[in-house]
């Protein structure tokens, strides 16, 4: 234990030493050469903070941190390679966090919503009410360009995210509820996000409304599809005629799907044919083989599976963030301390207003908490995917890129606020 402690007290020892190089090299006006400085500060301090337990949960975060310095110094190296863009890889590496998050889900979960109706309720009014107007005002008030104005309101028009289940998790909150809101929230998100993008953003950047709801289909609703159905053939738990109802329900959507995409755009039969065969072999069928194989090769092993898919989310949500930065480098040295200022004042009036709103609704401590942070906590994944879409990715994507890092910092402060807060009235 003590070899461990004085490794990690190294480490946070260089953390110091290339942080003062840094800024030497910066009050003797050599800027340029700070770049490996900074990022070997940022790594060496992430690893550092493992070994401390009251600050572990911040190392995801300035490992995010790292990468975003790293692709601010370095951006070629994020660009592409040869003929092929990076920034490709986004909608594939959300995709397989939606459907991470599907893999640990089953129906029971959405079961919540008729446990605790007037909490799903309340949380969802505050969800798609707060972040939105909250991101069309300070668009408003901070004048950006409009295209940053509109990833502004694009992160406040999108449900949350996982993070804000683990900072449930962190700070003891009700966490049942976060898991509840985070699902349905998310399930409503090819709906609301596009109608909410028409109505407030619509001033600043042509809206597609049903291209963005396909493509929130795409991107998140079929991949959850595809892990529920995972999660149902891998551990044997469901029984079989809840199985083939799950995947009746999962054609009827992909069907649906397909059936507005050929409705609303000039495509031929064979190429909406074509398409659903597609969504049926990869949402369908590649889930039903691979839960199988998993079920024989792992005999059902879902703690493994849970921490590996955990930490797939986490290096993908890192990889999309770097890009984003790396292709929106510019425009963020040009704007990037106001941009940071924006969501910074979005994200902390969010938790405000989502915890007070909840107080003044008749809520308990407990679930007053975990609205807060379900509001405050975006999916800024989801949010960089649309501005992909939009083929807006340098300039909409900015906003969620600066949004994902800071909101984990600040909800692992205010999570283990509360858990600690938990502490000492527990003491008292």
């Amino acid at each position: 234990m003590k070899s461990i402690h004085l490794a990690h007290r190294l480490f946070l020892g260089g953390a110091f030493i290339s942080l003062m190089v840094f800024i030497g090299f910066l009050i003797m006006g050599l800027s340029s050469k700070t770049g490996p400085y900074l990022s070997l500060f940022f790594i060496l301090l992430a690893i550092g903070f493992q070994g401390i337990e009251r600050l572990k949960g911040f190392s995801y975060a300035i490992w995010i941190f790292a990468a975003v310095t790293i692709s601010m110094y370095f951006p070629q190296f994020f660009l592409k390679v040869g003929d092929f863009e990076f920034k490709e890889l986004i909608i594939p590496l959300l995709q397989i966090i939606m459907f991470g998050m599907g893999s640990q889900m089953s129906v029971k979960d959405f079961a919540g919503v008729i446990k605790m109706p007037k909490g799903v309720l309340i949380g969802l009014f505050c969800q798609f009410t707060i972040m939105p107007i909250i991101g069309v005002t300070i668009a408003s008030i901070f004048g950006f360009p409009p295209e940053i104005a509109a990833g502004i309101i694009l992160v406040g028009a999108s449900p949350s995210g996982l993070a804000s289940n683990v900072m449930s998790f962190i700070a003891k909150a009700n966490l049942a509820l976060s898991v509840t809101l985070t699902a349905i929230a998310t399930l409503l998100a090819p709906f609301i996000t596009p109608m909410l993008m028409s109505v407030l953003a619509q001033q600043y950047v042509p809206i597609d409304f049903w291209n963005m709801m396909l493509g929130i289909f795409n991107m998140v609703i079929l991949p959850i599809l595809a892990g529920l159905l995972f999660n149902a053939i891998a551990y044997g738990v469901v029984k079989q005629k809840k199985i083939i109802i799950q995947l009746a329900i999962s054609i009827l959507i992909i069907g649906g799907k397909n059936l507005i995409f050929f409705l609303t755009k000039e495509i031929a039969m064979y190429g909406v044919i074509q398409g659903l065969f597609f969504d049926l072999s990869w949402f369908i069928v590649l889930p039903i083989i691979g839960g199988i194989i998993f079920k024989v090769i792992a005999k059902g092993s879902k703690d493994f599976l849970g921490k590996a898919m955990a930490m797939i989310s986490m290096v993908g949500i890192g990889v999309i963030i770097t890009i984003i930065t790396a292709a929106g480098r510019d425009s963020l040295l040009e704007i990037g301390l106001l941009l940071i200022v924006a969501c910074l004042l979005h994200n902390l009036l969010g938790y405000f207003l989502g915890y007070w709103a909840c107080k003044l609704a008749g809520m308990d401590e407990k679930s007053c908490r975990t609205i807060a942070l379900e509001v405050g906590m975006q999916n800024g994944g989801l949010a960089s995917g649309i501005a992909l879409q939009m083929g807006k990715i340098t300039t909409v994507g900015l906003a969620p890129a600066v949004f994902g890092p800071m909101m984990n910092i600040t909800g692992s402060s205010l999570a283990t606020y509360w858990r600690s807060k938990n502490k000492e009235n527990c003491k008292a």
